[in-house]
């Protein structure tokens, strides 16, 4: 594994020794790996670099020298502690062992016994490997494990096959070596290391070495002893001495040189066919290619010479067509310019004729359009005047009628006030109060009479001013209907809906909120869901006080769950609503629909009949003045 594990952050100068050996301990556990199977080493912590194979002594010089450097090097005090753990680990676990490994040599079968035998390919011995016994059944090391540590010695063995019998791990094991020469010298190397040590095949028998491994190559007593070792040699391998490996190899290459010396042969034979084949076909070829050169030429001298008369005609000609040309160009041009002038002269015509009729009909129709509207307008105005003025004296001789039937009922009550006092003052024999009595019963006769009269009288008052109420309702929703198929751009008094929601005050607050693609949808999304709140006629966030002059009055309260809801989110939208819902409450608090109302735009509030009319009648005025 490489550094790229580790986090990239660097540490600080004080972290260094506990990284150390942080570091020390994952080497220790081979979480990073620096041996390689062939006696070399890497560095673990220059991945990204270009990968170097190093020998022991290179990579410990390595590793001390960039252990030593500042943390300004590339990496930093990182880097440094890493290399640091990387020496320590080197000159612990394997100093000894690369210092005893003894020297390689690749010619060492040319000084042995040539007729030996030995076990081939190449096999080497480790026996007295040590057991354990384990649920009935004794077990040992695994072979790859001493495989590594024989390449750490530098023995570069293939495999090795731990042997096993019935009762588990017998102790014994089988080294492959390579099949060449370099496996012989490696599988002897083996041999006398063990030997170094006192612990070679002669030792084994012996039992003078104690509990450690011993081992030394395979021979023909070792391939023939018939114990469990002999059967696995027997089943993998053959005995051979040198001499009949030589002799061998040297019948393979003798055979190997034969053919390839016939094999050259046969090429050369190729070769020269070839060399002939392409010598013949390259003068053909060649004949070819001298015959085509001078077909080619005759054919581009040919092709010049027409080609320079051609050239020499159309130049001819076109100089002729070019005269032509600008002899025609000069006629068209005369004839252009004079076609053009009467065609622009006969559109100018044209187009100003029909220009003139257009206005002239637009003009008519605008005027006439006009007057119709103007004297509609006017008429309705001068109607409603008069029947303002007619309800106005109706109303006033209502009011004098009122007046003198309250006084003749006055008058007839005194009257009978009076009878009942003569009738209790006098007796029945005073003929002057019976005078009296009589006189004021014919009176008080004639007064209720005359009452009952008022009475027809103000009934027929009263009728003839329902109607004139119900006339001059029809005339203002006819004028508010006029208004509002002629309510086009700036004026004084027109029509408003009262009860609607202001939405340009969702879109000021929508525009702080949201982006600005956004905002238009979400402020008209706001304004109707609540436009939807207003119409619920569950929803009256009123609550009535008693003002000034002791009546009852409704005013918003600020306590609802929702206006409060509405102020916190939608503070700039909060005012809108609420003159809506007042607006509602006022105009139309049954319904709770928007209802259109004439109103003054100037002064802001609700206009009379009477002054609507005023101003009609006055920009009419006006109008016709200009006129």
């Amino acid at each position: 594994m490489s550094s790229s594990s580790d986090e990239e952050t660097d540490i600080s100068e004080s972290e260094l020794t506990p990284y150390v050996e942080k570091v020390y301990r994952k080497l220790k556990d081979e979480f990073y790996r620096t041996k390689l199977s062939n006696g070399m080493f890497k560095c673990p912590f220059c991945g990204g670099r270009k990968r170097k194979d190093y020998t022991y002594k290179d990579i410990l010089q390595h590793a001390e020298s960039r252990g030593r450097s500042s943390g300004s090097m590339e990496g930093g005090i990182k880097q440094q502690g890493q290399h640091k753990a990387l020496a320590n680990y080197l000159e612990k676990y394997h100093g000894r062992r690369v210092v005893s490994q003894p020297p390689t040599r690749n010619d060492t079968h040319l000084d042995h016994d040539k007729n030996e035998k030995f076990v081939y390919p190449w096999k080497g011995i480790v026996a007295n490997l040590p057991l354990e016994y384990k649920n009935g059944r004794y077990v040992g090391q695994s072979g790859s494990k001493l495989r590594d540590e024989l390449t750490e010695k530098g023995f570069n063995p293939l495999k090795v096959i731990p042997l096993w019998n019935h009762q588990g791990h017998s102790g014994w094991a089988i080294v492959d070596f390579k099949q060449d020469w370099t496996g012989f010298t490696s599988a002897l190397m083996f041999e006398k290391f063990f030997q170094g040590n006192r612990c070679g095949k002669e030792n084994y028998f012996s039992r003078s070495c104690g509990g450690d491994l011993y081992g030394w190559v395979a021979r023909e007593d070792d391939y023939r002893c018939g114990n469990i070792v002999s059967q696995h040699l027997t089943k993998t391998a053959d005995l051979k001495s040198i001499a009949e490996l030589q002799a061998e190899e040297e019948r393979k290459n003798n055979s190997l040189v034969s053919t390839l010396t016939n094999t050259i042969e046969a090429k050369k034979v190729k070769c020269y066919e070839m060399e002939t084949k392409i010598s013949e076909t390259s003068r053909s070829l060649n004949n070819f290619i001298k015959e085509k050169d001078e077909v080619i030429q005759a054919h581009n001298e040919e092709r010049r010479r027409m080609q320079k008369t051609e050239r020499e005609f159309m130049e001819k000609i076109m100089k002729e067509h070019e005269e032509a040309m600008l002899r025609l160009e000069s006629k068209n041009k005369k004839l252009e310019q004079t076609w053009k002038e009467v065609k622009a002269r006969e559109a100018y015509n044209d187009s100003l004729r029909r220009k003139l009729a257009d206005e002239r009909k637009i003009i008519e129709l605008a005027t006439m359009e006009q007057k119709k509207a103007d004297k509609k307008m006017l008429e309705l105005a001068e109607s409603h005047k008069r029947q303002k003025e007619k309800l106005h004296q109706k109303m006033i001789d209502l009011e004098k009628k009122l007046d003198q039937k309250q006084a003749l009922e006055l008058e007839i009550e005194r009257m009978k006030g009076a009878m009942q006092v003569i009738h209790h003052m006098g007796d029945e024999g005073d003929l002057e109060n019976n005078k009296k009595l009589k006189s004021i019963q014919e009176q008080c006769k004639e007064k209720e009479e005359e009452l009952e009269a008022v009475d027809e009288l103000n009934q027929a008052l009263i009728v003839k001013e329902r109607r004139s109420n119900e006339e001059l309702q029809d005339a203002r929703k006819a004028l508010m209907e006029g208004l509002k198929t002629n309510n086009k751009g700036k004026t004084l008094y027109g029509l408003k809906r009262m009860g609607v929601i202001d939405v340009k005050a969702f879109e000021a607050d929508a525009k702080e909120k949201y982006p600005a693609e956004e905002a238009p949808e979400k402020a008209l999304e706001l304004c109707s869901a609540w436009e939807e709140h207003l119409r619920d006629p569950s929803w009256h966030p009123f609550k009535v006080i008693i003002d000034e002059n002791g009546k009852e009055k409704e005013v918003i309260c600020e306590d609802d769950e929702k206006l409060r809801q509405l102020m916190t989110d939608h503070g700039k939208a909060y005012r809108a609503v609420v003159d809506a819902l007042k607006e509602l409450n006022e105009y139309n608090p049954s319904g709770r629909y928007p209802v259109p109302e004439l109103w003054n735009f100037k002064e802001y509030k609700k206009a009379t009949l009477e002054e609507v009319v005023g101003y009609l009648v006055k920009q009419w005025k006006l109008y016709k003045r200009r006129r």
